[in-house]
């Protein structure tokens, strides 16, 4: 064991002493440098033990009593003469068991107070010592620990730390690269750095990663490798204590290092990217919410008493609550949009737009080419062309299986499912949607704050807003006509607010600062955008636009989170009734997430009937959409003026003029959505026609054919 001492080998990163068999340090899992070159094997027991009173001496490792270290003149030595006896009087922390010199106070790895049960400047006794080799031994210096406390010392003086943000700026740069604050003097550097002490919590290497990242890489600092699995903890649990600004004073550190130690310790995977998760829901990055529910995380799960410890931020995170809870508090409409959507993994998803790539970009440039801006005070972009999707009704020529394959691959199941049977709010009138073949489909879209933008494009061209073509024209209408849109959304707020009995009053300072993060709302891609975004494409799309929806963000438990305020019916009141269309578009809104709603092209038209004349020919698809909910009350009209306000019967008159409206047989109130294939925009139908190929070419399994073909070989 005495020899096992002697041929430790230091780390050159953290100067920590291993073992001669470890090819990593163990602290640092630094990789073990090559420059000592050990021919002989260290656990021999065959090898007599060498005298510990010898010098280090080339001559002897030739004779076989010792280790054969080839010597190197660039690299200091890595054996001592009296390294036995160094090593007795080092102290072992009780926490990390790393071996620091008599007069350290406090543990070099991880900054543990000394044990109390001697004082720091004594020896401690062995056994097979005296007083007189104590002596002699204290008197000693290890030369590869005076190097190292050089290198220590001189490592900590390259860098300045800045009294503003604390943050350690390379020694040449004159101001601070966070935060731009100028290099303190002599005085004040020399101050800083006697009150400066590590914290137990985030280490020195720690807040230099979290800044290079936070300053998009600048100044980037290298550190020694790790293993994959100790990185990705470690930068977990630092994005945890940093993003959550976890400052405590230092005997605050001290005293829950130890507790926070052995929650960190119980830590598995999950519960970091659970961790992970929620800092990300205040940051407002999604990616660390994608990569907990890919990992199959439980949305409801709740914070426990020792995770809100451990993040350390009781103002943004309380016990019980959950991700969706947090997007709540934070206003992070795009992240509820993630937490509240189910992503089903059935089948993977095929839509018109990923099967022909080619027409839908010549597509994008006939849509960039039919918008026009309107000359004059309303200075407003409009689409020239009305174009309306709809599912082709060849679909019910292909086999059943076939038709499975095909809606599973372009409807969104969930949120069909949630707009059918967890609340009737589509498809709930066997009139309409059986008698009048005005069933609807919720298209499939991506998860994300483009959804609003996706949905409008896919119910008019069957298409996303991939290059954010019609995003940056909401930006260009809602800045051009800014006066116009604030002042219906100023008194629409106004009166909406007294309809709840919340009487209130803003100064026009706070009108205007939500009216400009309304804006921002629009430039930003990937954004989520509200109601008055809607107003605003449905003059974009001089249609009207029906949005039917949930009215209420609820949790997975079914518990009531918030109230939502999209369903209704949004007019282009602001252009003339002769300028716009009265075919509208349906929009399908759950859980924070906008769908199309599309209907499918029906043949016999002639033997429908809905107590009006419908004045259509066999080449016009009429679909038919309901202006009450289930409970035949009727739908908001969002965004209208004093004058145009009024009870239900004022209301009813103002859709009958903006849309093309009749009364069922039923005695219900409905819009009338037509649409034809052959008149609509050849790109599409090419497009339409190519995505249907695709199955038409599908050959049914036999098990699936219920039998047909079977009895057709028995005969």
């Amino acid at each position: 064991m005495m020899t096992e001492h002697k041929v430790k080998w230091a780390c050159d990163y953290c100067t920590y002493e291993n073992w001669p068999s470890t090819i990593k340090c163990t602290m640092c899992h630094a990789q073990r440098s090559r420059g000592p070159i050990i021919t002989e094997e260290p656990y021999m027991s065959s090898r007599p033990e060498p005298d510990l009173s010898l010098e280090w001496d080339s001559s002897r490792t030739e004779s076989g009593s010792s280790l054969l270290i080839c010597p190197d003149s660039s690299a200091r030595p890595r054996v001592r003469s009296t390294s036995m006896a160094e090593i007795a009087n080092k102290w072992s922390c009780h926490m990390c068991t790393y071996l620091n010199w008599p007069r350290a106070i406090r543990c070099t790895q991880c900054l543990c107070q000394r044990p109390r049960t001697s004082s720091p400047t004594e020896v401690p006794q062995t056994s097979g010592s005296n007083a007189g080799s104590h002596s002699v031994l204290q008197s000693q210096v290890d030369p590869c620990e005076e190097y190292n406390d050089r290198n220590r010392l001189n490592t900590r003086q390259q860098y300045w730390t800045c009294t503003a943000c604390t943050y350690q700026n390379w020694p040449k740069t004159t101001k601070c690269g966070v935060c731009d604050h100028p290099k303190p003097n002599k005085q004040e550097a020399i101050e800083l750095a006697e009150s400066e002490e590590p914290s137990p919590m985030i280490n020195e290497q720690d807040w230099t990663r979290w800044r290079t990242l936070a300053s998009g890489g600048q100044g980037l600092r290298r550190s020694p490798p790790m293993a994959n699995s100790e990185v990705s903890t470690k930068m977990d649990f630092q994005r945890i204590e940093l993003a959550a600004g976890a400052v405590s004073s230092k005997e605050e550190q001290e005293v829950n290092f130890k507790k926070l130690k052995q929650i960190k310790n119980r830590m598995k995977k999950m519960d970091w990217l659970f961790l992970s998760a929620c800092a990300g829901v205040v940051e407002g990055d999604l990616a660390a919410i994608e990569a907990y529910k890919s990992s199959g995380g439980d949305i409801a799960r709740q914070l426990t008493a020792d995770e809100v410890q451990l993040l350390s931020r009781s103002s943004a995170f309380d016990v019980g609550f959950t991700l969706v809870h947090l997007a709540l508090r934070f206003h992070r409409q795009d992240m509820l949009a993630i937490l509240l959507t189910e992503v089903s993994q059935q089948a993977p998803k095929c839509i018109p737009s990923m099967v022909c790539p080619e027409l839908t970009e010549q597509i994008r440039r006939e849509i960039a080419a039919s918008l026009h801006q309107r000359k004059g005070d309303f200075a407003c972009y409009f689409l020239a062309d009305l174009v309306t999707f709809t599912l082709p009704a060849d679909i019910e020529d292909l086999p059943p299986a076939v038709q499975e394959k095909l809606f599973d691959e372009v409807l969104d199941r969930d949120v069909q499912k949630e707009l059918e049977e967890e609340s009737p709010i589509i498809n709930w009138s066997l009139e309409l949607g059986t008698r009048l073949d005005s069933r609807l489909y919720a298209l499939w879209n991506r998860t994300a704050g483009d959804c609003l933008l996706d949905s409008v494009l896919q119910a008019t061209w069957g298409i996303y807003d991939k290059d954010s073509v019609l995003r940056k024209t909401l930006h260009d209408s809602l800045h051009d006509c800014s006066h116009w849109f604030y002042s219906r959304w100023k008194e629409w707020e106004s009166w909406y607010s007294q309809s709840f009995g919340l009487h209130f009053s803003l100064r026009e300072q706070q009108w205007q600062d939500d009216w400009a993060f309304i804006l921002s709302l629009a430039s930003q891609p990937g954004a989520s955008l509200e109601q008055t975004h809607i107003f605003v494409l449905a003059h974009i799309l001089r249609r009207p636009i029906i949005v039917y929806g949930v009215k209420y963000y609820k949790s997975f438990r079914g518990d009531t989170l918030d109230y939502t305020r999209f369903q209704g019916v949004y007019l282009p009141l602001l252009w003339e009734q002769s300028f716009c269309w009265k075919s509208p578009i349906a929009l399908g809104y759950t859980r924070g997430h906008f769908s199309a709603l599309v209907a499918m092209e029906n043949d016999g038209y002639d033997n429908r009937g809905a107590g009006a004349n419908l004045n259509t020919d066999d080449d016009v698809t009429v679909t038919f959409f309901p202006l009450v909910d289930s409970e035949r009350k009727l739908l908001h009209v969002h965004f209208l003026s004093a004058q145009e306000m009024g009870n239900e019967e004022q209301q009813e008159k103002l859709l009958r003029e903006w849309l093309d409206c009749c009364v069922t047989e039923g005695g219900m109130l409905a819009a009338m959505q037509k649409s034809s294939r052959h008149r609509n925009h050849p790109l599409v139908t090419q497009m339409v026609e190519k995505w249907l190929d695709r199955y038409r070419q599908i050959r049914p399994c036999a098990s699936l054919s219920d039998g047909e073909e079977e009895e057709d070989e028995d005969e």
